[in-house]
């Protein structure tokens, strides 16, 4: 069955263009699936019932996944067995009548436009790298990049004159982000006299770069925005996607339309930027209670 995990992983890679992230996911979520089938002696596909599909998304339950990863995982198994239907190593889909988990929209946490502020004068500091920090904060509130994105910038991906930014999002599609002057100004210090050190033999790409001058990763920044959050005082769970939900939110409540919030976001389906209208309606519901005479 192996074997035919990595023709379906080739298959994603060559022919759906799915991001390094989406493949591992995809491919951890359907090792554990193979490992089940495993144990119940499956060499080939043409056997597996829908009864020993749903019994493996029972035992994923009874783990203790939540239903968004069952759902997840659900789908890549889906996904697995249709490949195999097509490209005729099966003659049927043991998942064709099995319906997806159903998931609560579970509300982003946003932070404040205060609390914002605070997260980012708690990043300054006269320590050597605490420029990069709060240029790499500012940076991710201000274009709501994701983390991924934020960390694989390139030099010349950035023009500061132009107040522009282009990331590689999801799908390997670019866009070009607005930064704004307080993101850019932050950029400018740090390239000025913090990363000119970091670089020490001058040939790094990366803009970003770690204390030995190699590209920053996702959990350095993971460690670096945690650190940043405990010195703010600010008692909720910030990660890098907590300013990627308070910029889109942000910007709604301020007035922008959900299709440039869409772009900017770098969301391929208008369906997924919707969740920031409901984060709003709640927001002003909240507002409505605490100050209204009669809420």
């Amino acid at each position: 069955m192996n074997d035919y995990l990595d023709l379906f992983v080739n298959y994603l890679l060559v022919e759906k263009g799915l991001t390094k992230n989406t493949l591992e996911a995809y491919s951890h979520d359907l090792a554990a699936y193979l490992d089940f089938l495993a144990e119940r002696g499956y060499v080939t596909p043409g056997n597996i019932s829908p009864l020993d599909v749903v019994e493996h998304v029972t035992r994923l339950k009874m783990a203790g996944l939540s239903p968004r990863s069952r759902a997840r995982a659900l789908s890549a198994i889906r996904m697995f067995h249709r490949f195999l239907l097509v490209e005729n190593y099966s003659d049927k889909n043991p998942t064709a009548t099995i319906e997806t988990p159903k998931t609560m929209n579970r509300l982003p946490d946003v932070l404040s436009g205060k609390e914002v502020e605070t997260l980012l004068k708690a990043a300054g500091g006269e320590e050597l790298l605490d420029e990069r920090d709060s240029a790499m904060l500012e940076v991710l509130y201000a274009t709501g990049l994701r983390v991924s994105e934020l960390v694989a910038l390139k030099l010349r991906d950035v023009n500061l004159d132009a107040g522009y930014l282009l990331t590689m999002g999801k799908g390997e599609k670019e866009r070009l982000v607005p930064m704004g002057e307080s993101a850019a100004a932050a950029v400018s210090a740090y390239l000025m006299h913090i990363r000119i050190t970091l670089d020490r033999r001058g040939d790094n790409g990366y803009l970003f770069l770690s204390r030995l001058g190699d590209k920053m990763s996702r959990q350095a920044f993971w460690n670096i925005i945690k650190k940043r959050a405990a010195a703010s005082g600010i008692s909720k769970n910030i990660s890098p996607h907590t300013l990627r939900h308070s910029f889109a939110t942000h910007l709604l409540e301020n007035g922008a339309d959900l299709r440039s919030v869409q772009i900017m976001l770098g969301h391929a389906d208008l369906s997924s930027t919707q969740i920031y209208t409901h984060v709003t309606r709640e927001r002003l519901k909240k507002l409505h209670e605490e100050f209204h005479p009669r809420g």
